[in-house]
């Protein structure tokens, strides 16, 4: 066996020095990667997972983290799919690389709730087309039957045109909301358009006492009429309804104006029963009442808009709603 020399000793100890640095370099930048790589994960606004081939969870991203549970209903597809999961819906991509599966999972969730909206708006219209010729008949039958009745049987013919009336304002609520609000502007005054909100309250049916409390001053309004009438009805409709389920035999409806530079304000408070379902209020087709077809609060602050205002809310110890328009 051959002696090891002091030179060939020393070369052999710089090369492996060599070898470890070239060792750690290696091995920091595949750290460096890694960091990036989760870093780029990290960014991604959806959630990502990076499986091994047993469907452990290689890397994950913090979006992933926070619907941990919706990774075990994933597989890898060549298409796309969709999942459901906590009443979300999500569009999954998957693809594979060597030994490791990549799965990413889009919220849609808003994407389908307005396609199905849009799809049961134009159902909707079709529908309010089809009943609104016969309803029509029906309203004017109606007053032609209460002219010729004996008078015991003029409070079942004025049951019969409340009905159709509510039939009336659906329609007319659906088919502005398949089409879109559309201002007619003119110039009248708020004991006008009170006189067409009582007017349009005595064939809104109820069975207890309600007083309803209006601004006293009159003032010039520059409006669409025939939209603001149908907007404050919407809100005391709701208010009637509420009362209707309260507890107490009598309620209160109170409509306060306060005049702004350049906004008329509306604040409208009533005693019934508090609203359920906040976060609903202004959902389409999603009622928060047993007798509403979802639609009259989101076309009420659609005409609000329509006029440069907004109908909101108000989050004060008396529950009640504001409503502001432009001057």
């Amino acid at each position: 066996m051959s002696s090891v020399t002091a030179e060939e000793l020393n070369v052999l100890i710089e090369q492996t020095y060599k070898i470890e640095n070239d060792f750690n370099e290696l091995k920091s930048a595949y750290a460096h990667l890694q960091d990036t790589v989760e870093k780029v994960v990290e960014f991604l606004p959806n959630p990502i997972w990076i499986l091994n081939d047993d469907s452990s969870v290689f890397l994950q991203n913090s979006h992933a983290k926070d619907v941990s549970d919706l990774v075990k209903l994933l597989e890898p597809k060549n298409d796309d799919y969709e999942v459901k999961h906590n009443s979300r819906s999500y569009l999954i991509k998957s693809s594979s690389y060597k030994d490791k599966i990549m799965l990413s999972a889009t919220d849609i969730t808003e994407q389908k709730r307005k396609e199905n909206l849009a799809t049961m708006g134009q159902m909707a219209a079709h529908l309010s087309h089809e009943i609104r010729n016969p309803i029509g008949s029906i309203a004017l039958l109606s007053s032609t039957l209460k002219k010729r009745v004996i008078d015991k049987n003029i409070p079942i013919v004025e049951e019969i045109q409340k009905s159709v009336y509510r039939i009336e304002r659906i329609i007319k609520a659906t088919l502005m909301f398949s089409k879109g609000v559309q201002t007619n502007k003119s110039t009248f005054l708020w004991s006008e358009l009170k006189e067409s909100i009582n007017n349009s309250m005595e064939y809104y049916a109820y069975s207890k006492d309600i007083l309803c409390i209006f601004p006293q001053e009159d003032f010039s309004l520059r409006a669409d009429k025939d939209l603001l009438e149908m907007l404050f009805s919407n809100f005391i409709t709701n208010a009637i309804d509420a009362i209707e389920l309260d507890d107490n035999e009598n309620g209160v409806i109170e409509v306060i104006y306060k005049n702004d530079d350049t906004l008329h304000r509306f604040f409208i408070y009533d005693s019934g029963i508090a609203i359920e379902k906040e976060k609903e209020l202004f959902e389409a087709f999603k009622s928060t009442k047993v007798k509403g077809n979802g639609l009259g609060l989101i076309l009420s602050r659609q005409i609000a808009e329509s006029h440069g205002g907004y109908v909101k809310l108000l989050d004060e110890k008396r529950k009640g709603f504001e409503i502001a328009f432009k001057k």
